[in-house]
C-alpha cells in the first residue's frame, strides 16, 4: 500500500469516527445488509447499458483468440512426468523468480462432476475456453475494476488449461470437510457486518488476500516474487506487499506466545520439494472459520522451467472434521514482475461501504422493533 503520512492520519481519524458512531450491536445478520432488490437493480443496469457481454468480447476478440491459441498448447497434467528442478549456485532447487497464483478451476468440485477428479485433455481445453471466454465477456451490470483494459484479467496472464476439476485434491470428492460446531460459530462471527472491526484485513488495507495458504482470489492479482538464499526463502506477494520469511536454517518455531497474521514459517528440503510448516497464527485472523490453531504444510516444487507447483494441506481439528489439501500450478511471470499495490480506494471506499451497511442495519432493526 502506498499512502502519504498526512493522508493516513486523516483516514485513521475518519475510521475512528465511524467506529464510534456504531450505536447498534453485531446482532444484525449479514443477510440483512444485502440489497434485497439486487435482482431488479442488475436488470435495470443491463437494460440501460449500451453494451452487452457479446459486444465486450467482440472488442477483445482478436486478443482473446490469440491468447486461447497459445494457452491451449500446454496443459497442466498432474499425472505427467516432471522435469528435474534447475539448481541454484549452492545446489538447492531453484524456486526464485516471479510466479502467478491464478486459476479458472474452482476450489471445490462442482456437484455434476461428482467423483471425476480429472478431465481428459479435450475436456480440460473445452472448460478452459468456456471460462476464458466468459472472463473476456464482461456483464455490463457488474460494477468492478476495469481489469481488462489494464491487462489484469486471468485470460491476459500465463494461465493455462488444467486437467483438475477442483483445486481441492483431498478429500477425494474435491470438497472441503464439514465444519465443526466451533468452526461454524467462528465462521458466523467472522462474517462482514456493519462495523469497521467486522471487515476483513484486506478490505481495511492492513493485509493482503493471498493467505497463507495461497488460494486464488479474483482476477490476476496473485503475483508473487520468490527471493532465495541458502538460509531463507522470502515470498513477497503483490496484494498489500505482504512478505513471508521462511527460515531454512533448522531453527525452531517461535514460542507459542509469538503470533502473527502470516504465522511463523520454517522450511526444509524433501528432495526437489521445499516443505514449509507454518504455525502460530493470530487468534484474531479470519480465514474460513479458522483461527490460531491452524497448522499449514505447503510444498513448492519446480516441475518445469516455467511452472512452480504449489501444494498445501490445512489441518485444524477445531475448525474442520478432517484435513484438506489443494494443488495449484503457478505459471512463471516475465519481468518486470510485481505491480505496485495501492489500496487508496479501499481506504476511502470502506467509509461509504460502512455507511450503506449501517443504513441497512437500521432498516432491519426498525422492522424488528415494529413486529
Amino acid at each position: 500500500m502506498t499512502i502519504r503520512r498526512p493522508a493516513l492520519v486523516v483516514l485513521v481519524a475518519m475510521a475512528t469516527a465511524l467506529s464510534a458512531q456504531t450505536a447498534s450491536s453485531q446482532s444484525t445478520p449479514p443477510s440483512a445488509l444485502v440489497n434485497q432488490q439486487s435482482r431488479e437493480t442488475v436488470e435495470a443496469a443491463r437494460a440501460a447499458s449500451p453494451h452487452t457481454p457479446e459486444s465486450t468480447f467482440a472488442y477483445f476478440r482478436e486478443e482473446a483468440e490469440r491468447f486461447l491459441a497459445e494457452a491451449t498448447q500446454q496443459i497442466w497434467d498432474p499425472t505427467a512426468p516432471r522435469e528435474a528442478s534447475p539448481r541454484t549456485s549452492w545446489g538447492d532447487p531453484d524456486l526464485s523468480g516471479y510466479w502467478l497464483n491464478v486459476a479458472y478451476v474452482p476450489l471445490e468440485r462442482p456437484d455434476e462432476l461428482a467423483d471425476k477428479a480429472l478431465y481428459t485433455e479435450e475436456e480440460a481445453i473445452t472448460a478452459f475456453v468456456r471460462w476464458a471466454t466468459r472472463d473476456a465477456s464482461v456483464d455490463p451490470a457488474t460494477v468492478h475494476y476495469d481489469w481488462t483494459e489494464f491487462g489484469m484479467d486471468n485470460w491476459q496472464s500465463p494461465i493455462r488449461p488444467n486437467r483438475r476439476t477442483s483445486l481441492i485434491v483431498d478429500p477425494p470428492n474435491g470438497k472441503r470437510p464439514p465444519l465443526t460446531a466451533a468452526g461454524q460459530t467462528r465462521l458466523q462471527e467472522q462474517a462482514r457486518r456493519h462495523t469497521l472491526e467486522s471487515r476483513g484485513l484486506y478490505e481495511r488495507c492492513i493485509q493482503g488476500n493471498q493467505g497463507p495458504p495461497r488460494v486464488p482470489f479474483v482476477q490476476n492479482t496473485g503475483e508473487s516474487q520468490i527471493v532465495q538464499t541458502p538460509e531463507a526463502l522470502v515470498l513477497i506477494t503483490q496484494a498489500n506487499s505482504d512478505v513471508r520469511i521462511i527460515h531454512l536454517d533448522g531453527s525452531p518455531h517461535a514460542p507459542e506466545s509469538v503470533r502473527g497474521y502470516l504465522g511463523d514459517s520454517r522450511g526444509h528440503w524433501d528432495g526437489d520439494t521445499l516443505v514449509i510448516e507454518t504455525t502460530n497464527f493470530s487468534e484474531h485472523r479470519k480465514w474460513n472459520g479458522s483461527a490460531g490453531s491452524l497448522h499449514l504444510e505447503e510444498r513448492l516444487t519446480r516441475v518445469a522451467d516455467d511452472t512452480l507447483l504449489y501444494e498445501a494441506t490445512v489441518t485444524d481439528p477445531t475448525t474442520w472434521e478432517a484435513p484438506w489439501s489443494i494443488e495449484i500450478p503457478w505459471p512463471r511471470m516475465e519481468p518486470p514482475g510485481l505491480f505496485e499495490f495501492a489500496c487508496h480506494e479501499q481506504n476511502y471506499g470502506i467509509i461509504n461501504v460502512l455507511r450503506g451497511a449501517r443504513v441497512r442495519a437500521a432498516e432491519y432493526q426498525a422492522t424488528q422493533a415494529a413486529e
